[in-house]
């Protein structure tokens, strides 16, 4: 596969008089992370359908590895690797035998199909859980079968849709090594995420609001849409109580929550003395650099 691995253009969805997606444009590399993010109801999990030919748009193009998913969304099934975000496998039936269906689905050989199987589960550290029906084996290794599902025929592209939810940090943590180790070997890696954290780890993202692409860049790229802005890490004995107040003073562009701090957004060059001082309960100021969340609230915020 030469080129890019995915592109998209004008690429649109409609479910009656709503569009979903409203003709987006975005490519992505051979070989790269690339981080699909907003919030529920944004647009991801359509797009994502679209460009697995689970979903017919409705107008636009995409190709996937090459192939029109409207003109040939069975030629795109068979190029890409598709982990969703429900746990979907057959909970009756053992590890093992969910790759074997899977793998005879994708259309390996049984000899293929055995070396292929064993070599996934030794890297997905499955092999001694082979014979445990899935709807048995924990959550993080149900999350480890499901990508061993969809990465036995070897694709191109492999699309993960919130692959660690519900996942706890460390097997997070592994699983993203996971996803290193393949985009390394030259595979294509679109994820979805709701751990803004995890979106680090992208080599490029796209934020959908609305059904548009409104922000698309590397994550330090990104963070960079904020440097007209000074952002505070503001302490409390009952941060959420202040929110209104500190909404109110003229300075700040935003306010939110964020663990059990403030993280307040506010034009650069003001003196955090001044600007929080009338506020009562304030305990600490301290400036800090901008994470992916407060580019996310930032931008989620401009869309309303």
């Amino acid at each position: 596969m030469n080129g890019d691995a995915i592109t998209v253009s004008k690429l649109e969805k409609r479910f009656g008089s709503f569009r979903a997606v409203k003709g987006i444009d975005f490519t992505v590399g051979r070989g790269e992370i690339y981080g699909f993010l907003g919030a529920n109801g944004a647009g991801k999990s359509t797009t994502i359908k679209m460009l697995c030919g689970l979903l017919e748009p409705s107008g636009g193009t995409a190709l996937v590895a090459g192939v029109d998913v409207a003109k040939d969304p069975e030629g795109v099934k068979r190029r890409i690797g598709y982990m969703c975000q429900k746990f979907s496998l057959y909970e009756d039936l053992t590890a093992a035998e969910n790759v074997d269906f899977f793998g005879g689905i994708y259309g390996m050989t049984p000899a293929r199909l055995t070396a292929r199987r064993d070599e996934v589960f030794a890297l997905l550290e499955l092999t001694e859980r082979r014979n445990t029906f899935a709807g048995d084996l924990p959550r993080g290794f149900q999350q480890r079968l499901a990508l061993a599902c969809a990465i036995v025929h070897e694709p191109d592209i492999i699309f993960l849709d919130e692959p660690t939810a519900g996942v706890d940090p460390i097997q997070r943590r592994a699983f993203w090594d996971l996803i290193y180790s393949f985009s390394a070997a030259g595979t294509t890696i679109f994820v979805t995420t709701h751990f803004l954290d995890e979106a680090e780890f992208c080599h490029r993202i796209s934020f959908i609001a609305d059904g548009e692409i409104v922000a698309e860049d590397t994550p330090a790229g990104l963070k960079k849409l904020l440097a007209a802005w000074r952002l505070y890490e503001v302490q409390a004995a009952d941060p959420a109580s202040l929110l209104p107040a500190v909404r109110a003073i003229p300075a700040v562009r935003s306010a939110a929550l964020f663990g059990d701090t403030l993280h307040v957004m506010a034009d650069a060059g003001t003196d955090p003395g001044s600007l929080f001082g009338t506020v009562k309960g304030v305990t600490a100021v301290e400036p800090v650099p901008p994470t992916l969340e407060d580019v996310f609230l930032h931008i989620a915020g401009k869309k309303g």
